[in-house]
């Protein structure tokens, strides 16, 4: 950044300190003015070698190792954001772009191409973040993405939906819009969440952010009449232009309670970028830590993950005494030494995954730390992690082939990496 622009920002940073003392609308604009002008910038500097080395360091001697290689499976992409392989094509990868692309590569040929653009927001946490496949995608060709847009002036994070028409050249074609399934107004660019994913139950999960800032300072998290901070479970199965975007499945668990808007599957959740099914259909989430925890927890019907009252297994607001009562604890959590934004994984379930089989891989973006998690029972509050390496990637999301196979996306360089063990069972 340049002095010139630096003074500029200070300028700015000084006249919204001073009006948001005397005006509470002023100072949540100032707060979002702020997030949208500091995005992240991260230079693409590691070598994209077919296979390298973790780093292990002080932290990881006290962890078992599971020895693995990371191999590059595709490369040439910016800011990855998300991976989806296309049902029913085992090789067919959609990367997702911060900026608002959809890229396909097929891991067999290395061939690979733009799918579709979208006009979106990519300040801060922005963008196009998610995308999943209509489980009846290859008879249907729906699919749903999670982008940020501006309408009216205002942020929005929107959920809609999209149709693919195949070509004679490939399955991904053209695609068309179908409706917008639904839009949650965000005050803020960062905590945006972003992913989607169907359940074992085919209801859409929508995971959402408690809104930004810091300290979720409009308790959005544990306000039953807010979306944002929450997890949605949204029935989608007939959207269409015709039909409207969604129904409410009536067996949420707060259909009928006046106190609670009916989308919500559970709520108390800060920032859950990245959260999976397992193969017996639990529902883990990697919810992003404030200052202290990053923490992974196992969420089901009406369950309420403590945000902002706990963060991890602690107090946060208050910072003491602060009540448990109906919350649920993580099965995981580490602290600031490991890293500072947990990205979440998905349980190694492929035939040759060796020591990592059924174990649930998740990384933190900011250290480049990989681990393997033995799943605990729902209760347990200790879980055994395995060290699997440092990485100096950024590791963004993961994605899971339909072998059971687990690759992990790097923001920093642009590459999607499958993780092999090295000893394959």
């Amino acid at each position: 950044m340049s002095a010139r622009k630096v003074t500029l920002v200070l300028i700015i940073v000084m006249g919204l300190v001073g009006l948001s003392m005397f005006n509470p609308t002023v100072k949540n604009w100032g707060r979002a003015t702020l997030l949208s002008m500091f995005e992240p910038s991260y230079q693409p500097a590691l070598a994209q070698t077919a296979a390298f080395r973790p780093v292990f360091d002080e932290l990881d001697a006290k962890r078992e190792k599971i020895d693995v290689k990371l191999t590059v499976a595709a490369d040439g992409f910016i800011q990855i954001t998300d991976l989806q392989f296309v049902p029913g094509q085992p090789d067919l990868l959609v990367v997702l772009e911060k900026s608002g692309k959809a890229k396909w590569v097929d891991l067999k040929t290395k061939k690979t191409g733009l799918w579709f653009d979208r006009k979106v927001l990519f300040a801060s946490e922005q963008g196009l973040l998610g995308l999943a496949f209509d489980p009846e995608f290859a008879s249907n060709g729906r699919f749903f993405i999670n982008e940020t847009i501006r309408d009216n002036g205002k942020d929005w994070t929107q959920v809609a939906a999209l149709q693919n028409r195949p070509t004679t050249k490939g399955v991904l074609g053209e695609v068309d819009e179908l409706n917008t399934v639904i839009r949650v107004h965000q005050p803020y660019a960062n905590h945006n969440a972003g992913q989607l994913a169907f359940g074992p139950d085919g209801m859409l999960y929508v995971g959402l952010g408690d809104g930004g800032w810091a300290d979720d300072p409009h308790n959005h998290g544990q306000n039953p009449k807010s979306l944002l901070g929450k997890m949605l479970r949204l029935d989608v199965s007939k959207v269409s232009k015709q039909k409207g975007g969604y129904v409410v499945p009536k067996d949420n668990p707060f259909v009928g309670r006046s106190e609670f808007l009916p989308e919500i599957w559970a709520l108390g959740l800060r920032n859950p970028w990245k959260y999976s099914f397992t193969p017996q259909g639990r529902l883990l989430v990697a919810d992003v830590g404030q200052n202290a925890y990053e923490e992974i927890s196992e969420i089901g019907s009406g369950d309420n993950g403590g945000w902002k009252t706990k963060e991890g297994f602690h107090c946060f607001s208050p910072k003491s005494n602060c009540s448990s009562e109906g919350l649920v604890d993580p099965l995981y959590e580490y602290g600031r030494a490991d890293g500072g934004s947990i990205t979440g994984g998905f349980v190694m379930s492929s035939r040759t995954g060796g020591a990592l089989t059924d174990k649930y891989i998740f990384g933190d973006f900011l250290s480049g730390r990989l681990w393997a998690l033995a799943l605990p029972n729902k209760t347990a509050q200790k879980a055994k992690t395995f060290a699997l390496g440092r990485y100096p990637i950024l590791p963004s999301t993961f994605a899971k082939d339909s072998h059971g196979n687990v690759y992990v996306g790097a923001f920093r360089n642009g590459v999607v990496y499958k993780i092999n063990p090295r000893n394959p069972g």
